[in-house]
């Protein structure tokens, strides 16, 4: 293995891209699940007429751009540090503005910047994988309003098997630089406990977690830890 040691490659390059040429609509279904196929849809987020949301490592946003075009937000903002994300995710529903804001930040800085901003903040395998958990908890709940709702979806175990982290430690994860050199990055796939911890020590109440089950079996599936919590009113 070539491993990378530049901190500044952006490691989401090649994510979505294929597919970003060939499937250009707004998605009609949004789901949890690891395989993107089944299980509960954005009714678990409430009901989200008239609210500001907050997609959390949107990628090229395609579950943004179905919660705007399909539930009436006010404004639904997705987030994704990485410029090759936010250049598709510009290129495929840039048009859905206002009520669809892309932008391109790191989630806790972002967060950061938004105090009382927000009704419901979510993330599908996205920002909460991949950042601290310990920094971006605290700055999720404060850019919440009272009573606000953050809902995520995880690994409940990593792709090959392994039983998710008993502590709240990252492991590397491969990954590919623009230019296909290989390389590591963080990911959190923690245990339900360790999450709940998490999200208490942050100051989040009424906090839930369920297991659902992978829809499919072969290498690289995996059960999903779909967590809700709220910011206390």
């Amino acid at each position: 293995m070539v491993r990378v040691t530049t901190s500044t490659a952006d490691l989401w390059h090649h994510y979505g891209r294929a597919r970003a040429t060939s499937d250009r609509a707004v998605p009609g279904t949004f789901h949890w699940n690891w395989a993107q196929n089944a299980g509960p849809g954005p009714e678990v987020l409430g009901d989200l007429t008239g609210r500001c949301v907050g997609d959390l490592g949107a990628g090229t946003s395609r579950h943004a751009a179905h919660l705007a075009v399909h539930h009436e937000p006010a404004r639904v903002i997705a987030i994704d540090a990485s410029p090759a994300q936010h250049a598709m995710a510009t290129d495929l529903y840039a048009h859905l503005a206002p009520r669809l804001r892309i932008v391109q930040s790191d989630a806790v800085p972002h967060l950061q910047a938004m105090t009382g901003a927000y009704d419901v903040l979510y993330s599908v395998f996205g920002a909460v994988d991949f950042t601290d958990p310990r920094e971006l908890l605290p700055a999720a709940a404060a850019a919440l309003k009272p009573g606000g709702r953050l809902v995520f979806a995880t690994l409940a175990h990593y792709l090959s098997g392994a039983s998710a982290q008993p502590d709240a430690m990252a492991a590397d994860i491969p990954a590919k630089t623009p230019d296909g050199e290989t390389t590591t990055m963080r990911r959190w796939v923690l245990q339900e406990h360790v999450w709940t911890k998490l999200l208490d020590e942050a100051r989040f109440t009424n906090i839930t977690a369920d297991v659902l089950p992978a829809a499919t079996s072969g290498p690289r599936t995996a059960d999903t830890l779909l967590v809700s919590a709220y910011h206390p009113s």
